[in-house]
This record gives structure tokens, C-alpha cells and sequence, in this order.
């Protein structure tokens, strides 16, 4: 089976439609409340990861794409992503929600 990479417009779609799940999943919420509730916790860990890989992929297949649009922090998006990934139970949601 060959893999076949997704166009630009696909990984941004994955990017804005990531950022919007995490915009409904914080629509009634504060900082309090995403501290103490895993489960949005985990969706909005799980929609960065997805931003993190789209940006990876991203830098890696469209290089002139990251140096015309260098204000977008595509690097520190998949260093996050990595972060989350790895970090099992040491996420520090502090930076999360600032993130946020």
C-alpha cells in the first residue's frame, strides 16, 4: 500500500478544523474547569498533536510554504506536539491554556 501525502490545503483544513474542535470543546469553559476535567483535557491534547503532525508535515513537504508565511509558528507546533506526545502524565496545563 502506498502512502500518499496530502496536499497543502488538506493539512491546513486539518489545522483550522483541530483549532475550531478545541474552540467547541472550551466554548463554556475557564481555566478551573479545563484543569479539572480530563476529558476536555484530553480532546484538546489530542486536536494539538493533530496541529503539531499537520505542521510537521507541513515544513517537511512545503518548504516555500513556511518561508513565505514565517509568522506562523509551524516548528513550535510540532515541538508542542512532540511535548504532548511524550510527556505521558507531565503535561503542564498551565502552559496548555496559555497555549489556548
Amino acid at each position: 500500500m502506498t502512502r500518499h501525502p496530502h496536499r497543502l490545503d488538506d493539512y491546513l483544513k486539518h489545522i483550522v478544523q483541530a483549532i475550531e474542535k478545541i474552540d467547541s470543546y472550551l466554548e463554556d469553559c475557564d481555566q478551573l474547569a479545563f484543569s479539572s476535567n480530563t476529558l476536555i483535557q484530553d480532546a484538546v491534547i489530542r486536536n494539538f498533536e493533530i496541529i503539531g503532525e499537520a505542521s510537521k508535515n507541513i515544513e517537511r513537504l512545503y518548504p516555500d510554504f513556511i518561508k513565505t508565511h514565517s509568522d506562523i509558528p509551524f516548528i513550535d507546533a510540532y515541538e508542542m506536539r512532540n511535548a504532548l506526545s511524550h510527556g505521558y502524565f507531565k503535561v503542564d496545563l498551565d502552559i496548555l491554556w496559555k497555549t489556548i
